[in-house]
């Protein structure tokens, strides 16, 4: 399957900021509850996890993968993409996240191939450029669909 096939509807999202980290977190995740990806506890365990955790999911410089175990209320598998124009604070962590990839995982081993996909795509550094710097949804939604 192709990365972008694991993205529902409204899913690619450009903000201009959120005022927290759990702000960017309900943020990030709204398309996939709306959806029926996830259900709101999925969303409260992320924020619990990583009050107790700390941000676990940091990828990379600015970029950030915010999930829970599959139990924690992921009803399918899927992904949403949030790029903050104005990056955000997590905890501890001096760079600010500018990219959220909200990743929903029905069960262990669903979503592997789109986390590798993703991989692929973040470990270019010009695409891993080019998301930071997109202007529209539809450049997001275009690098996303070429991976």
């Amino acid at each position: 399957m192709r990365l972008i096939n694991y993205f529902p509807n409204e899913s690619i999202k450009i903000k201009h900021s959120a005022h927290s980290w759990q702000e960017a977190i309900d943020i990030s995740m709204a398309s996939l509850l709306q959806n029926g990806f996830i259900n709101a506890r999925y969303i409260q365990s992320i924020k619990e996890s990583t009050l107790k955790n700390g941000p676990y999911y940091i990828l990379a410089p600015g970029v950030a993968m915010p999930h829970a175990r599959p139990e924690c209320g992921a009803l399918k598998t899927g992904m949403s993409l949030t790029l903050l124009q104005s990056g955000v604070t997590f905890n501890d962590v001096d760079e600010p996240i500018k990219l959220l990839i909200g990743l929903s995982a029905a069960d262990p081993d669903s979503h592997i191939g789109a986390i590798q996909a993703l991989s692929e795509l973040l470990s270019e550094d010009e695409h891993l450029a080019a998301l930071l710097n997109c202007q529209t949804e539809t450049e997001l939604t275009d690098i996303i669909a070429k991976a």
